[in-house]
């Protein structure tokens, strides 16, 4: 049990699967929940609470006052607009970035020494957005990213393979979405080559299956919440226990294979300061230029929003 203090922002279904499983996982004693929504907030507030006798010690509040993220290590912001069926995560840049010009400003004021991670999609446009909101280094706030994508990547070698899905080595970059790009040059199992075991007709299928997860998932029960619930609270877990866990999070690139300016997934090592730094993993020159092509998407659409 770490003993710390977590703030996570938005009581949705993504903002309180998260509180859930950082309960579940005994991520860290404080769970506080921070919404508008009063009446929303204080409802989760008590179903939360009332179950922890049954979960590792631990303590729930919630408010609709941010007042409530004071003195967290870590702040979680999943509030924004909701995807819809049949928007892409773009489509819901601009409500999500106009929400974040008064709450992030607040939300440093309340937790200025927080390692703030970006959970609300679009991430990478979010992600951008907040930091230039903040002025916060790229350390100290970074998106959740591909990591859920990478974790879907991996089931579907492991599955394919008759693997543990933990021997699985393979990760999704670029942008949390449409163009997010599977690192096939690089994916192994247990030392083979991915490549080397399936076919690339396969391993097409199986891109064009994580990138279509979420739409299905959304068009049959109106929202993702339990992987990426699970997958927000392996990030902050790493963030609390300073792991220096290898994770596909999404960070202000500076000069990544040439590429700057934007906030894309990469490997990146997650500690206790937060995204500590990227690994500039090796790139077929197909990937790189589709690394490229995602860095060229989130940049317009930023730039389109002001940013």
């Amino acid at each position: 049990m770490t003993s710390a203090k977590i703030a996570i922002v938005g009581a949705g279904a993504v903002g309180s699967t998260l509180a859930y499983a950082c309960l579940v996982r005994g991520v860290a004693t404080t769970v506080a929940l921070h919404d508008v929504d009063a009446a929303k907030v204080r409802a989760e507030e008590l179903d939360l609470r009332q179950g922890l006798q049954f979960l590792p010690t631990a303590h729930v509040e919630g408010s609709a006052d941010v007042s409530v993220c004071a003195g967290a290590q870590v702040v979680a912001v999943t509030a924004g607009a909701k995807q819809q069926p049949g928007q892409t995560r773009l489509d819901l840049a601009a409500s999500t970035t106009s929400m974040l010009r008064s709450l992030m400003p607040a939300l440093v004021e309340a937790a200025p020494d927080a390692r703030f991670v970006m959970v609300t999609n679009p991430v990478d446009v979010v992600t951008y957005a907040a930091q230039k909101l903040t002025g916060l280094g790229t350390e100290q706030l970074f998106g959740s990213g591909t990591v859920l994508d990478s974790a879907r990547l991996r089931g579907l070698v492991a599955a394919r393979c008759g693997v543990a899905v933990q021997n699985v080595h393979a990760y999704v970059v670029g942008e949390h979405g449409d163009s997010e790009i599977p690192l096939w040059s690089s994916a192994s199992i247990g030392g083979v080559p991915v490549t080397e075991l399936l076919p690339t007709d396969e391993r097409d299928a199986m891109a064009a299956e994580v990138v279509g997860a979420a739409y299905e998932i959304i068009k049959g029960k109106g929202a993702t919440n339990y992987a990426i619930g699970v997958s927000g609270s392996r990030i902050i877990e790493a963030v609390l226990r300073d792991e220096k866990r290898v994770l596909p999070v999404s960070t202000l690139l500076d000069d990544y294979h040439g590429i700057g300016d934007v906030c894309l997934s990469v490997p990146t090592v997650v500690g206790a300061d937060g995204a500590e730094r990227r690994l500039e993993v090796p790139m077929s020159d197909t990937e790189l230029a589709g690394l490229r092509a995602s860095a060229d998407r989130i940049r317009t659409t930023a730039r389109d929003l002001g940013f």
